[in-house]
């Protein structure tokens, strides 16, 4: 291979890798400082490019931020997926899925208070093509993931592992309980994040009847 064509080929590896760090950066920044309070070119500085750079990668601010919730989303749905096919017992499963929701890093944090804090943006249709299609792909992620939920929670109830119920306003209910979490927790805070799990998982049982609060097993709650 030619050294013009290694040339060729390495590009979008590194504009790949340069748009990872946009990313990364962004939710950092978003999620510490708040996604209106942070400005485009605070972005551009922390990893550092000017600031008319930065849209070679991202139409806008706006644009950026519906590409880090539609990640956010992906990745929860993949982890969800690969957790409850690992278990037949849908409680295990259960069991499972609500240990790894916590199993976080602080920046995965940081992109949970986020996506929590700027969902509402993605009910409002944008003008631009690039951000409306950012937009779709992060709102699409979070109807799959819904469904996702509710798959599971129907075959638990039709396995008469849990009392029969919506399954849809159930999985609403368990998931508005977990975003709720990142409206007030901050890393490094003063209640620490495995208090926070043991605390809702036993209520994310108790909420699908897997067994009342007071009587859930260790197992889900060591």
């Amino acid at each position: 291979m030619s050294s013009s064509q290694e040339k060729t080929n390495s590009k979008p590896r590194i504009e790949g890798a340069k748009r990872a760090e946009i990313l990364a950066a962004a939710t950092e920044r978003f999620g510490r400082d708040g996604y209106e309070d942070t400005k485009w070119a605070d972005i551009a500085a922390d990893v550092g490019v000017g600031a008319t750079a930065l849209y070679h990668y991202f139409e806008s601010k706006q644009h950026c931020l519906f590409v880090i919730m539609e990640q956010a989303i992906a990745d929860f749905r993949s982890r969800f997926e690969r957790i409850t096919a690992q278990h037949r017992d849908p409680l295990l499963s259960l069991d499972a899925v609500m240990r790894d929701c916590f199993e976080l890093s602080d920046h995965e944090v940081l992109r949970n208070r986020l996506l929590v804090a700027e969902q509402g943006l993605l009910s409002s249709r944008r003008a631009s093509p690039r951000e409306e299609e950012a937009r779709e792909a992060a709102r699409a992620r979070t109807r799959d993931l819904e469904f996702a939920w509710a798959g599971f929670l129907a075959r638990a109830m039709r396995d008469g592992a849990i009392p029969e119920d919506d399954p849809r306003l159930l999985t609403r209910a368990i998931l508005g309980l977990y975003n709720s979490i990142w409206q007030w927790y901050r890393p490094n805070g003063a209640v620490p994040l495995d208090r926070v799990a043991g605390f809702f998982s036993r209520r994310a049982v108790a909420m699908i009847g897997g067994a009342p609060d007071e009587q859930v097993p260790a197992r889900m709650v060591a």
